[in-house]
């Protein structure tokens, strides 16, 4: 499949960016990220691997529209829990523990 990234054009193949990714493991993922193989991989990660570039010099959206294509699976970031609101202290702590709230 023929993609542009970085104003350049790319030949890319699903084999041959699991091809690429064999063996390189995977950093943090704090954002954006793609499946592949059994491996989530921050998608700059991604990028920098396949087109050999600097990460300042393409989009995270390059990237996913590309292994979209491709059939990789994409995440946006991930949410954050959002906040048990009128616990008190004591109430937040105990449930963080796993022990029941005493009432």
């Amino acid at each position: 499949m023929r993609c542009v990234i970085a104003r350049f054009p790319f030949d890319l193949t699903k084999s041959g960016v699991l091809e690429s990714m064999k063996g390189v493991k995977p950093e943090q993922v704090i954002g954006e990220s793609v499946i592949i193989g059994r491996r989530t991989y921050p998608v700059k990660q991604v990028g920098q691997v396949i087109t050999r570039q600097d990460r300042r010099d393409f989009s995270v959206g390059e990237v996913v529209r590309a292994m979209t294509r491709l059939g990789f699976t994409c995440s946006d970031l991930p949410q954050a829990a959002a906040p048990k609101v009128g616990l008190t202290p004591f109430q937040r702590a105990s449930a963080e523990l796993g022990a029941p709230a005493a009432v």
